[in-house]
């Protein structure tokens, strides 16, 4: 059974190039978020950038664009991809619940659904407020999460889940990823065994890296009732990068709120 309090297994957001690992050729939301980043006629922060997935394309593309994140491995690994660029992005070392910069900005978003990984209301209010607080008059915070369908939270616990595989971006060896997911259904909370295995070229397993990670999901009109606690007086909420109305459980939930 799983229990990540339990163990010593390392955050899947502890190393940085094990991440981009898992997420090679990953392009999800990258068109919308670049979109939305020429559009914003002014500076632009991106919380919880990662490894620059999304933060390098806008920078390639000329948008003046900094980044926030909790990992200083995501950061630091972002900072070495930046360097063989020839790129220097500002980047900020901090909690995204909880964070203090001298800088206003025209657009803030928070791509690949990381808003979920506040763990508790008052971190989930927090990032809104930081967010809000740090936004121009007319600024924009625009973020996608993953919608609790009952296929997602009603799913099977403690089963190992292969969710992918892909060819290793060097060798072109498979990877496969699996997860292993345990819900607390009370709290909202979802626990997960994340596992990546390296086959080598006979198809035997030649390294599995274990780490965990934990999310907390969030339905649509107690996203609204927590936009409200931030500060926002307006908001929209989609059921995709295209737009349209959330009107099914298996959509996403694009949110985008304005600071008037």
């Amino acid at each position: 059974m799983i229990d990540p309090l339990a163990n010593d297994l390392p955050s899947t957001f502890d190393d940085g190039e094990l991440y981009d690992l898992m997420l090679a050729g990953m392009t999800y939301g990258l068109d919308f978020y670049l979109g939305l980043a020429r559009e914003a006629n002014g500076p632009v922060l991106e919380v919880a950038c990662g490894t620059g997935r999304v933060l390098l394309p806008c920078l390639q593309a000329g948008i003046d664009i900094e980044g926030l994140d909790l990992f200083e491995s995501m950061l630091a690994r972002l900072q070495a991809k930046a360097a063989a660029l020839d790129l220097s992005p500002a980047l900020h070392h901090s909690d995204m619940s909880d964070f203090s910069l001298s800088r206003r900005y025209a657009l803030i978003t928070i791509p690949f659904n990381a808003f979920i990984h506040n763990m508790s209301q008052e971190a989930q209010i927090g990032c809104l407020s930081c967010c809000r607080s740090h936004l121009n008059p007319g600024g924009r915070l625009v973020f996608d999460t993953a919608f609790p369908s009952l296929e997602w939270i009603g799913a099977s616990q403690n089963e190992r889940v292969l969710e992918g595989e892909i060819p290793h971006p060097n060798t072109g060896l498979p990877m496969r990823m699996y997860d292993t997911r345990r819900f607390d259904r009370v709290e909202q909370i979802q626990y997960s065994l994340n596992e990546l295995e390296l086959l080598a070229a006979d198809g035997s397993i030649g390294k599995t890296y274990r780490s965990q990670s934990s999310a907390r999901y969030i339905f649509k009109n107690e996203m609204e009732l927590l936009l409200r606690v931030a500060g926002f007086q307006r908001w929209e909420i989609y059921g995709d990068f295209d737009g349209r109305p959330l009107t099914n459980e298996n959509d996403a939930m694009i949110v985008s709120a304005w600071n008037e």
